[in-house]
């Protein structure tokens, strides 16, 4: 085990990338892990992967879903926790990203990604917050992104959701304390799935998916509230949040060629 509680693992966006490399590793750990994507066909491939892992004590079992639909988060709430017994541990990683600028903005692009990337966060927080304030403990984490801390080039529709999730982790952690539920942030950098295919340009640092697993599944074996990966690559963002607006945006272009 990872030391990230009893009980069942549930992880949105499940079927590739991050959440498809997270499922793996904690069912190698020895968890129960509930996935959760649109892509029914994908999570069995997932399921079927796992089982046949020499290694894996666990076992992922899945579970279809749209996260845009709050009454269908809510349902599977109730299911995963009626077939499996209670979750101990969420991950909330289901996301989507279009590049967007100034030649292709679109209000439908942003809305778009608002209701995945962001509302889809929300609507499993209102599934699982009660439930684990009512049982007194339990860890969430929120994946948001290294994208999230300042604008970006290209990531007018993507980065503003990721930005409304730290926040949303912000403002909720101190009441989360309170009640006894562990509520993790994690931000990553650059990692190679098949999102970040759809950039455009050179990305530094990016790691492979599996590494960005271990280092999630290594962040919530402890207690920091902020999971942020690659190291130098986060940190640099980080710090980029502390420039005023001339010196920004001159680092930005410089480094982007915009």
């Amino acid at each position: 085990m990872t030391g990230t509680g009893d009980g069942v693992a549930w992880i949105t966006g499940a079927s590739s990338g991050i959440g498809r490399a997270l499922a793996l590793r904690l069912a190698r750990d020895g968890r129960t892990v509930a996935a959760s994507a649109r892509s029914a066909g994908a999570l069995s491939a997932l399921a079927a992967e796992a089982g046949a892992e020499a290694e894996a004590e666990g076992r992922i079992v899945p579970f279809p879903l749209d996260v845009t639909d709050a009454g269908a988060v809510a349902a599977a709430a109730d299911v995963i926790e009626r077939r499996l017994g209670p979750v101990g541990l969420a991950v909330l990683n289901a996301g989507t990203h279009t590049p967007m600028g100034l030649d292709d903005f679109s209000a439908a692009t942003a809305r778009a990604l608002m209701e995945v990337n962001y509302f889809g966060v929300v609507h499993a927080l209102d599934a699982l917050l009660p439930r684990l304030a009512a049982r007194g403990g339990g860890r969430v984490a929120v994946v948001a992104s290294v994208a999230g801390y300042r604008g970006l080039p290209t990531a007018a529709a993507y980065g503003p959701t990721k930005a409304a999730l730290i926040n949303l982790c912000e403002a909720l952690k101190p009441e989360c304390d309170r009640a006894g539920i562990r509520l993790h942030l994690i931000n990553p950098g650059f990692v190679d799935t098949p999102l970040t295919a759809r950039n455009p340009f050179p990305m530094p640092d990016i790691i492979p998916a599996a590494a960005a697993a271990d280092r999630i599944a290594d962040g919530l074996a402890g207690d920091r509230f902020e999971i942020a990966f690659p190291p130098r690559f986060a940190r640099t963002l980080k710090l980029a949040r502390c420039l005023p607006y001339r010196a920004y945006f001159a680092l930005v272009r410089r480094v982007t060629g915009t």
